[in-house]
């Protein structure tokens, strides 16, 4: 019986090779992008699962209170780690730790690697596997490090036993290899190649051990047994009882949220990429059901061909039970084809998929939970897309057909109507989503920066650059590609040093003002393009400005005054005048304002050296004269360097990609509709084809019967566009809340979509209706 089911399916799909083309190719598409985000959500929610005891680790963050608002940093004070590890039951391990860049060096093989000072529980929180050496006394030796197998083979090639020996970090500290371990996978929140003992780090600087300095990362491992709403509010209450004026908590950030839900507002977590995941499950969910709701159309649409089957088989005894059954078995083997399909689909587009969404997302057929997946795919759409025509096609009163009445379509008119009406509803906020996701992208583009960031190159410094930094300035001046040179203490589009605690002339409590420190040479400003509005520049004498400072025109504002030239900037006993205002600049979050600006002139605190290249220069010599002038006065360190345009650019790396995949399922889903509207015209003018014959013989022009089966199309696209409207602006008005600066959606998008919608259904449904109107009226009229 099955055999025979699949027998006639297959039969039934190749006498109709046309419609079962659209068909299977529809729901391929459907399912390859149900599958390319179903990837990329699995790589999401995986991040930090390779970790052992990620039930039990936490990360501390600090909450704290800035002029009565709370804000979140991902920075603690260096003692909390061992007083949560002493005085909070349930706190098993604790670790200081700060990330940091470094050159090794092994005779001739010099890499920059980065990892992590620790203290010896990082080792134990993180349960990393070693390959040489032990977890056991991996710390005893203060100048010991651990390094990942590939930090090993890259220094000491591959195959080589490497405990024991030695490496030079930065040119001048030796290290002790007392251990190598697995590399970690790529989807870790905190990734590093090796890991050395914190105190070598501290070095015994003494406001690393102050409750208001804050600068490492703490990670906690709490027993299974420990209470974590009870350990939390114990953590919370430490750094106010150590330091009774502070206005800072710390709190337990669980594992499993510090990829997904690592966003917090007044102190409070409200989510984060968590959101993106959720949203693109949904949007794969609505692509499969456009493409099941296109099979229902087309199957629906060939009713009229097939009511003399279902008559015949009725009349010789077939029950309808088996009738849905056959109509279930081939809508089963077409989704069968289309999964099939989208197996090879996927292959050819997974690398350029993994381009877009800069992951290395692999298809796993040998995994059983992707196997599964896609059956389950399979099942569903075959089952949902095929029981309501199986159910309609079966319906079907044997004595109307084989006598030649007319199906009536009853219900399922209205039902294929609404469908359509559906699909082009969702494909129209696609549309109009795309369009909103570039606006944004392109308003906080495009916004005054306040710098100029092309021709503008970054690097990374050592002791030996910032000593040397004049004659090296001098140098790359003196090759003719470069227009100037400069050292910062922090990256230019990134938060940097913050601290609070300043008083001014006229503030009223100021000391909860939170500014950001910018240490720099006096070349920063001409460097960078940022604009002095008031007063001077630091001059290339540091010591005659030590006690000089420059501010932003935010803190310029702050102090309201008319000219804060002159005025006096207080910290502690330290006391700062101000010589000059810098032109507000955006930094760190690209869609809101940026906190105000302490600008002071002492490089000895520098990690970056910006360089500006001059106007016209081919960048390739520009860098390779920057390069020669680094390999003369800095041998020892490689030359790597960062465009600041394209780091720029990177800053909008989530809402670019949400641009581009509204893009692509918005064209996807067009796609598939215009499947589905296709099979409605289809549907129709085989429906009124003696309609279209007698109106032919009674004159009716080609434009006209095209007009007459256009018409009811476009009601049905005007109906989706009044749908998609309001639903489109409710989910982009919400989105664009998340940002600060952002732009007013205009009417005018949505008149596009429209127009769009509009022009695409026409496009669509002409070929059908000029097949129709063209047609020999004879043919259609020869049976009455």
């Amino acid at each position: 019986m099955i055999t025979n089911y699949i027998k006639v399916a297959f039969r039934s799909l190749l006498k109709n090779k046309g419609y079962s083309f659209l068909n299977i190719f529809g729901l391929a598409i459907g399912i390859t992008c149900a599958s390319l985000i179903f990837l990329w959500v699995e790589d999401e929610v995986s991040f930090n699962k390779d970790f052992a005891r990620q039930d039990h680790i936490y990360y501390t963050p600090t909450n704290q209170n800035y002029e009565e608002e709370w804000r979140t940093f991902y920075s603690t004070p260096g003692p909390l780690a061992q007083a949560m590890k002493d005085e909070i039951p349930g706190v098993i391990r604790a670790t200081r730790s700060s990330s940091e860049e470094r050159l090794f060096t092994v005779g001739d093989r010099a890499i920059n690697r980065t990892g992590r000072y620790a203290d010896a529980d990082f080792l134990d929180i993180f349960s990393l596997e070693f390959i040489e050496g032990s977890i056991k006394g991996a710390f005893e030796n203060p100048e010991a490090i651990v390094v990942t197998q590939e930090t090993a083979e890259l220094l000491f090639g591959k195959n080589e036993k490497v405990l024991g020996k030695t490496v030079k970090l930065n040119n001048k500290d030796n290290y002790l290899i007392t251990g190598v371990v697995k590399n970690l996978p790529e989807n870790v929140s905190f990734p590093f190649d090796w890991v050395a003992p914190f105190e070598r780090y501290r070095n015994g600087a003494e406001w690393m051990t102050e409750y208001g300095s804050n600068f490492s990362d703490t990670f906690v491992e709490l027993s299974p047994e420990a209470n974590v709403a009870e350990v939390d509010e114990k953590v919370k209450a430490l750094i106010p009882a150590k330091d009774a004026e502070s206005d800072t908590y710390a709190f337990l950030h669980p594992m499993k949220d510090w990829y997904l839900r690592s966003k917090f507002e007044e102190g409070k977590k409200v989510g984060g990429k968590i959101t993106y995941v959720r949203l693109f499950s949904l949007i794969a969910l609505i692509i499969l059901l456009i493409a099941c709701i296109n099979f229902m159309n087309l199957s629906t649409a060939r009713s009229e061909k097939r009511a003399n089957e279902v008559g015949v088989r009725k009349a010789i005894g077939s029950s309808r039970s088996r009738l849905i059954i056959q109509f279930v078995s081939e809508s089963m083997m077409m989704a069968c084809f289309a999964a099939i399909i989208s197996v090879i689909l996927l292959v050819v587009l997974l690398p350029q998929f993994n381009l877009l969404i800069d992951k290395n997302l692999v298809l796993g057929l040998s995994k059983p939970s992707h196997i599964g997946i896609l059956l389950v795919i399979t099942v569903v759409c075959g089952l949902f897309a095929g029981l309501y025509p199986a159910f309609y096609l079966s319906s079907f009163r044997p004595v109307e057909v084989l006598k030649g009445i007319k199906v009536k379509s009853g219900s399922a008119s209205f039902i294929r109507k609404g469908l359509v009406v559906g699909q082009f509803t969702i494909s129209i906020v696609f549309i109009i989503c795309t369009i909103i996701v570039y606006q944004q992208i392109q308003h906080a583009k495009n916004r005054e920066l306040g710098y100029d960031k092309e021709r503008l190159i970054s690097m990374r410094v050592n002791d030996e650059i910032i000593d040397k930094f004049s004659v090296i300035q001098q140098d790359l001046i003196k090759s003719g590609y470069i227009h100037n040179a400069a050292l910062c203490n922090s990256q230019i589009l990134s938060g940097g040093n913050n601290g609070s605690g300043f008083t001014w002339q006229g503030g009223v409590n100021t000391q909860d003002v939170l500014l950001s420190f910018r240490n720099i040479t006096a070349s920063f400003f001409e460097t960078t393009g940022m604009e002095i509005v008031e007063g001077r520049g630091f001059g290339t004498n540091v010591d005659a400005d030590s006690t000089n400072v420059m501010i932003s025109q935010s803190l310029a504002k702050l102090m309201k005054t008319d000219n804060p030239v002159g005025k006096k900037v207080n910290r502690g006993d330290d006391s700062y005048e101000i010589i000059g205002v810098v032109k507000d600049y955006i930094y760190d979050d690209m869609f809101d304002t940026s906190d105000p600006v302490l600008f002071i002139n002492n490089p000895n605190f520098a990690r970056y050296m910006y360089i500006k290249t001059q106007q016209g220069t081919p960048i390739d010599q520009a860098i390779s004269g920057i390069g020669e002038v680094l390999k003369k006065h800095n041998p020892a360190f490689p030359f790597e360097y960062t465009f600041v345009d394209e780091a720029f650019d990177a800053k909008f790396k989530s809402e670019q990609l949400i641009g581009e995949l509204s893009r692509i399922f918005a064209l996807l889903a067009i796609f598939i509709s215009c499947l589905g509207l296709f099979g409605l015209a289809a549907y129709t003018a085989e429906q009124r084809s003696k309609e279209i014959g007698v109106r032919k013989v009674l004159g009716a022009s080609v434009t006209g019967i095209v007009k007459l089966l256009s018409k009811d199309f476009l009601k049905l696209v005007c109906i989706a566009i009044l749908l998609a409207v309001p639903l489109a602006w409710f989910f982009m008005n919400n989105w664009l809340q998340d940002y600060a600066y952002r732009i007013e959606i205009n009417w005018i998008v949505f008149v596009i979509a429209g127009i769009v919608a509009i022009l695409i259904a026409l496009a669509t449904v002409s070929f059908q209706a000029v097949k129709a109107a063209i047609a020999n009226p004879i043919n259609s009229l020869k049976t009455e």
